[in-house]
């Protein structure tokens, strides 16, 4: 029960292009996480990729499911919105505990808390 033939094809390709962007960036955010050295350095590439690359994923469904019933589908702008919300305040609460947890025990790599 496929709804594909329905769909034109300029709104497939599109769609398709959303998709694999969203992949990629995904997929560089994980690089990223493999490549950096430290903690710090760590929690940042994966952070962009995964709010940019869910947000094109995300302009995707949109896209296709408005295509499809000949009506905008906003349901995933909810999604979206939660993702900027939490992705960047994760980050910083992550960033915060390590950052306590290094100075507590002392570490040099850190800077002095002001």
């Amino acid at each position: 029960m496929t709804h594909l033939a329905e769909l034109p094809s300029w709104a497939a390709l599109l769609t398709a292009l959303l998709l694999l962007l969203g992949a990629g960036l995904a997929l560089i955010g994980s690089f990223g996480l493999l490549r950096f050295g430290s903690f710090y350095e760590r929690i940042h590439a994966p952070t962009l990729g995964s709010t940019l690359g869910i947000g094109f994923v995300l302009i995707a469904s949109m896209l296709f499911f408005s295509v499809l019933q000949s009506r905008p589908v906003l349901h995933e702008v909810l999604i979206t919105a939660l993702m900027v919300v939490t992705t960047p305040i994760t980050l910083m609460l992550l960033a915060r505990a390590a950052l306590y947890r290094d100075r507590t025990e002392g570490n040099d790599d850190v800077p002095p808390s002001a």
